[in-house]
């Protein structure tokens, strides 16, 4: 075997998947071009799209100061699903995109334009994963039913978002953040404008760490023709990310003066310090910022995981508070 040459183990697995990641270690070879299709060796992405969720479970928990073991389930069922959905959208943008990845260094390796599936097997795949997130979905009360199933609209919409449009993270922010309507509404049984306010937040958030994700591609984009706003900022991106952050926190602010119980102080407090540490957090990222440095990029985008987190522990502590 020469220097150059796979294990069987390393054979397939993606460029910027986590290095010995569970899928390429553990999982049966004939599993693994679905899951990395599912982006399951790359969690970040589950973890964006499921925080969200949470949040709106937790303020909506803290505004009617109502907990019960469906709210457990509403948890539990938001954590299935964002796996699932994110692997449905992610197959349903590898299919969409599968001749301009084979075009971008990063993407090439990714399994429909390296061969490992067809279209046609990627489709079925994303169809299955669809189904049985459906089935979770349908133990929620009807509004929420109703929004789960509107949510398919923009999810089909953003893999074509950079094709006519500067601003596909926008796309992306409708679509990953619907579940802090969902899971308020699951619990309330109703929209509420404090679960709008979050749902704004959480896109204005995408906006900023889908920024600095995007300079990693900003090189071969301009190449083949597609657009985002790492382009269209440029070198002025850590300006546009200030305004994201600052957006970020005063949306998800406004969402907790709309939801705070009155006559309650320990449970504001709990409340504000969680938007106060994630804007921290995010101007901890715009510190170690550097636009041509795409393992530095890599890892500040990862680390939006511990950001998105942090609101989710203290509105958790306004609900024992």
């Amino acid at each position: 075997m020469t220097g150059t040459q796979q294990t069987p183990e390393a054979a397939g697995q993606v460029s910027d998947a986590v290095k010995g990641n569970w899928v390429d270690r553990i999982a049966p070879p004939a599993t693994r071009p679905y899951l990395r299709l599912s982006r399951a060796d790359r969690p970040i992405g589950t973890w964006l799209l499921l925080l969200p969720c949470w949040w709106g479970l937790t303020l909506a928990m803290v505004a009617d100061g109502r907990a019960s073991w469906f709210d457990l389930w509403i948890f539990v069922g938001c954590g299935i699903g964002a796996v699932l959905m994110r692997g449905a959208g992610c197959t349903w943008n590898d299919i969409t995109d599968r001749d301009i990845d084979g075009s971008v260094a990063r993407t090439a390796s990714r399994p429909i334009p390296s061969g490992q599936v067809t279209t046609k097997q990627a489709l079925a795949w994303a169809i299955a994963q669809c189904l049985i997130a459906f089935a979770i979905l349908v133990t929620f009360p009807p509004m929420a039913i109703a929004l789960g199933i509107l949510a398919l609209g923009p999810v089909a919409i953003y893999p074509f978002a950079k094709r006519f449009t500067w601003w596909p993270q926008i796309f992306l922010g409708i679509a990953f953040n619907w579940g802090a309507l969902l899971a308020w509404t699951a619990h309330s049984g109703s929209l509420g404008w404090p679960a709008v306010a979050l749902y704004v937040a959480g896109m204005a958030w995408t906006l900023f760490y889908d920024t600095i994700y995007a300079h990693q591609d900003k090189e071969d984009d301009a190449l083949i023709g597609v657009k985002s706003t790492a382009r269209l900022f440029g070198e002025a991106t850590p300006r546009w990310l200030a305004w994201f952050l600052a957006a970020t926190v005063a949306l998800m602010g406004l969402a907790i003066a709309l939801a705070a119980p009155s006559g309650e102080p320990l449970k504001l407090i709990a409340l504000i310090i969680g938007p106060w540490a994630m804007g921290w957090h995010m101007l901890w990222q715009m510190r170690r910022l550097k636009l041509d440095d795409n393992d530095r990029l890599l890892q500040l985008f990862r680390s939006n995981r511990d950001a998105g987190l942090l609101p989710v522990l203290f509105f958790a502590a306004a609900i024992i508070a």
